[in-house]
């Protein structure tokens, strides 16, 4: 269940940026338009070279990149632990996206510290920080496959997370972070669970779900993101008229996304809807 352990982002919150280009940069990565997205952002960052969460939204569009690249997107894949955890095919990640990706983290990392030494309660460099931990967790987990290891930038991406709820209950989006580690945590056996701590997360599947439904319903930039991990969610808890719900709202709004058109046109075969 570590692939729930992915992306963040900026909130629906007066306190932070609301420049309309770092949606806008959202809303070409939805699409699946990575240049675009990049071009966007990079603009932005050099005129806000100093502002952490920009590159915390490059590394995620890197990500996405490589998780659409490699097929690790793809509902077959999502929804099988066993194919998530096969070891034996070795995936070969793009080296020239890896080091762009990297490098976006530790953009990130160096701006967070010097933001937090300015003000510990940095609302936009701490959710800067969740995310880049959660997206680093994601790579980890999935692309190199080293899941039990990723644990530990999943539990620290968490702890930002619940340091922002503190502050703010309002702050919708961070509630993204805190919905995956519930679901995640919730979703492992027992006996694993007995040795794993997150910060505030009691391993509710049920709250897990609660919480990334408040982001569907509330989030600014990552609301279309909650909805593509309810949709994995549901098809897992083989709840596919949920999913085909989710697919369907994704197919409409970002319309240029193959994935979620394919998606959705094989959910509808398999419920003998058809798309027509």
């Amino acid at each position: 269940m570590l692939r729930f352990c992915v992306l963040g982002a900026i909130l629906c919150f007066p306190a932070l940026a609301t420049d309309p280009s770092l949606e806008d940069a959202l809303s070409r990565m939805y699409n699946f338009d990575f240049p675009a997205s990049q071009e966007i952002l990079s603009r932005y960052i050099a005129l806000h070279p100093q502002e952490p969460l920009p590159y915390a939204f490059r590394a995620s569009g890197y990500l996405f990149y490589e998780l659409d690249r490699l097929g690790i997107l793809e509902s077959e894949f999502l929804i099988d632990d066993n194919r998530i955890a096969e070891k034996r095919k070795k995936l070969e990640p793009n080296s020239a996206n890896r080091e762009k990706f990297l490098r976006a983290i530790n953009d990130v990392d160096s701006r967070v510290k010097a933001a937090l030494q300015a003000d510990p309660n940095d609302r936009a460099a701490l959710f800067a920080m969740c995310v880049a931990q959660g997206v680093a967790t994601d790579y980890m987990a999935l692309v190199e496959k080293r899941q039990i290891s990723s644990l530990t930038l999943a539990k620290r991406s968490n702890g930002y997370a619940q340091r922002l709820l503190k502050l703010d209950s309002k702050f919708y989006d961070a509630y993204l972070t805190a919905g995956i580690s519930e679901y995640m945590i919730g979703s492992l056996p027992f006996f694993v669970r007995w040795f794993v701590h997150f910060d505030n997360v009691n391993g509710s599947k049920e709250k897990g779900v609660q919480n990334l439904r408040t982001v569907a319903r509330e989030g600014r930039y990552f609301r279309p993101f909650s909805k593509i991990l309810l949709g994995i969610i549901a098809l897992r808890e083989k709840q596919p008229e949920d999913a085909q719900k989710l697919l369907a709202e994704l197919s409409r709004d970002y319309p240029e996304n193959p994935l979620f058109r394919n998606e959705l046109n094989k959910l509808n075969s398999k419920l003998g809807v058809n798309a027509n």
